[in-house]
């Protein structure tokens, strides 16, 4: 599809995993207090004895309210203008929606084009668009206690393109006391598809990533690689593997398949996780391990 037409359908679209964590959490510092203090709030008391006061005094006040009502709202200028502006907003809302699904079901990188009749070829490029964006959210199954939300942003001309991820994870604590630790992983790459074709994209990526953790935020470099191939029909496999090797380690891969239905996408399949402190925070290195299955939706120019 041509670059104007994938930025604005790219612009319409945005308009509208895992088990529980090791025993010791990555970026945490390690303590041996697992009590935990318990406050209460005071509750406020109410007085019941003015009430029949105020039930008197508020009997004046309903009647002169009905008469306000009958002389202001009785008009039939006043609903009419009211459910003409309702009936416009709700046309408007309704064409917006319709266009809206119009763009995503007859765009998308792995629509088959009608044939070029100068070169007899189908105008369906797929992997080898010369232009393309994606963007969405995935999330997994969760373990007990355990969540995660990934969402992901990515726009590649034929050769070179940029992509971010932010990884969100809430997971059990791990000394004794109620609530979760969250952790947030962000991604930020360039990349290079150094094999293009139709049905195929190998490309390599390197940039930075961060880990907030509860006790201290690390940023490193990042590098990655990324297949994806057209299985059958609208159906795609993906593959993908990152490595953040110092100050602190993270080693993420998932593995999966894509359907896509015009511009809209639905991803599932595996995801592991490993994280290592490397010992920044208090001279222990504190792991995570997390594995799953994830599920996502998304949309793909």
């Amino acid at each position: 599809m041509s670059a104007p037409r994938a930025l604005l359908s790219a612009a319409l679209a945005a308009s509208l995993l895992f088990a529980p964590g090791a025993e010791a959490r990555f970026g945490k510092r390690t303590s041996s207090d697992s009590s935990k203090e318990e406050s209460h709030e005071a509750t406020a008391i109410g007085a019941d004895e003015d009430k029949d006061d105020d039930d008197d005094d508020d009997e004046p006040s309903k009647a002169q309210d009905s008469q306000s009502s009958d002389s202001d709202g009785g008009g039939c200028c006043g609903g009419a203008a009211s459910s003409l502006g309702e009936e416009i907003l709700g046309s408007l809302f309704r064409v917006m929606l319709e266009g809206l699904v119009y763009v995503i079901a007859t765009n998308g990188t792995h629509l088959d084009g009608e044939p070029n009749p100068d070169s007899e070829v189908s105008q369906s490029r797929r992997h080898a668009a010369p232009l393309s964006m994606r963007m969405g959210v995935q999330g997994v199954m969760p373990g007990e206690g355990a969540s995660a939300l990934d969402m992901y942003f990515g726009m590649e001309e034929r050769r070179f393109g940029v992509a971010a991820n932010v990884l969100r994870l809430e997971l059990p604590t791990d000394d004794g006391t109620e609530g979760v630790d969250r952790l947030t992983l962000v991604e930020a790459h360039v990349s290079h598809a150094f094999y293009v074709h139709p049905r195929a994209r190998v490309r390599a990526e390197a940039g930075v990533s961060t880990a907030r953790a509860p006790d201290v935020t690390l940023v490193g470099p990042s590098v990655a690689v990324s297949v994806e191939a057209c299985l059958l029909g609208p159906l795609d496999v993906e593959a993908r593997a990152q490595l953040t090797p110092l100050p602190y380690r993270q080693v993420d891969g998932t593995a999966g398949l894509a359907l896509h239905l015009g511009g809209f996408v639905l991803r599932g399949g595996w995801r592991g996780l490993f994280l290592d402190d490397l010992g920044v925070v208090d001279g222990i290195s504190h792991q995570d391990r997390l594995h799953g299955p994830y599920l996502g939706a998304g949309f793909a120019f």
